[in-house]
């Protein structure tokens, strides 16, 4: 009777886990399928981006201990098969569980030079999960014709906190400086994940240059932009096609809301419209 117990909780375990995997693959495929770019939001900054021909990045993956990440999305293998990793700076909301998202997946995670130096000199990741890029280099990591990534400016700090293992003690590590990404996909389609910023004046520049369709914008006020500085630097420097605010709301300082946001934008011709999700909700483009 024990080992049938055993035999049938082993069994609910892998069906479960061929239900999630198949789950996973079916909104991969979808999205191939369909030609257009998927955006899931995980609360915070992390953000799971299908491209139109199935690749998966991810970004900023703060999962396991996030208040707002949904239960389901609460360990690194619920959100599947990851191709690549993106961390926009060394604070431990972006980067939490990005190391061992990109073991699991033997997926590169890319991220500000000298913070993924300091993430190879402590032996955090091996070189070649660690690939060094900067600000202005646009790299295609799946090759010609692919995915193009664009490290930009954020308005920010980057320090890495790392609790040593010999010590037991917390230290605190050079971090690089923090990025925002553009992300151009396969069929053109432009969004540029901000990271963790205030506002800075070439917001323009790089709203010029590279003409982002989306910008996923924090605007929970106190370590980044508030709703109205959001608003203003979308409105008046990017002018982007959609905004997706994020980073509000995961601890009390956090109190910008997407509703004051939506209302300094304002309804002028031309204006980026607001697209919001809850955390594990989805959105195509």
């Amino acid at each position: 009777m024990s080992i049938s117990l055993k035999f049938s909780a082993v069994s609910a375990a892998f069906l479960r886990g061929l239900l999630l995997g198949a789950a996973v693959f079916a909104t991969t495929l979808a999205s191939a399928q369909n030609g257009k770019t998927e955006v899931l939001w995980l609360g915070q900054a992390a953000v799971r981006i299908t491209t139109p021909t199935g690749k998966v990045i991810m970004i900023d993956p703060w999962l396991t201990t996030n208040p707002k990440t949904p239960a389901n999305f609460r360990t690194i293998e619920s959100v599947g098969k990851v191709d690549l990793i993106l961390v926009t700076h060394g604070h431990f909301d972006h980067f939490a569980d990005a190391p061992a998202l990109s073991l699991l997946n033997k997926a590169p995670m890319y991220g500000p030079a000298g913070l993924n130096q300091s993430v190879i000199a402590l032996g955090i990741l091996p070189a070649e999960l660690a690939p060094r890029f900067g600000k202005g280099g646009t790299i295609q990591p799946f090759g010609p014709g692919g995915v193009k990534i664009t490290a930009v400016h954020a308005e920010h700090s980057s320090e890495l906190g790392w609790k040593n293992p010999a010590t037991g003690k917390e230290e605190v590590h050079v971090g690089g400086e923090p990025v925002g990404y553009i992300i151009e996909m396969e069929n053109g389609f432009k969004l540029w994940h901000m990271g963790d910023t205030g506002v800075f004046g070439d917001m323009r520049l790089i709203g010029d240059m590279y003409r982002p369709d989306l910008v996923l914008i924090p605007i929970g006020g106190h370590f980044v932009m508030n709703p109205v500085d959001a608003a203003m630097a979308v409105r008046e420097m990017i002018r982007p096609r959609f905004a997706l605010p994020i980073h509000y709301g995961t601890t009390p300082v956090l109190r910008g809301t997407p509703a004051e946001f939506n209302a300094a934008l304002g309804t002028a011709p031309g204006t980026a419209r607001m697209v919001t999700l809850d955390p594990g909700q989805k959105v195509d483009f």
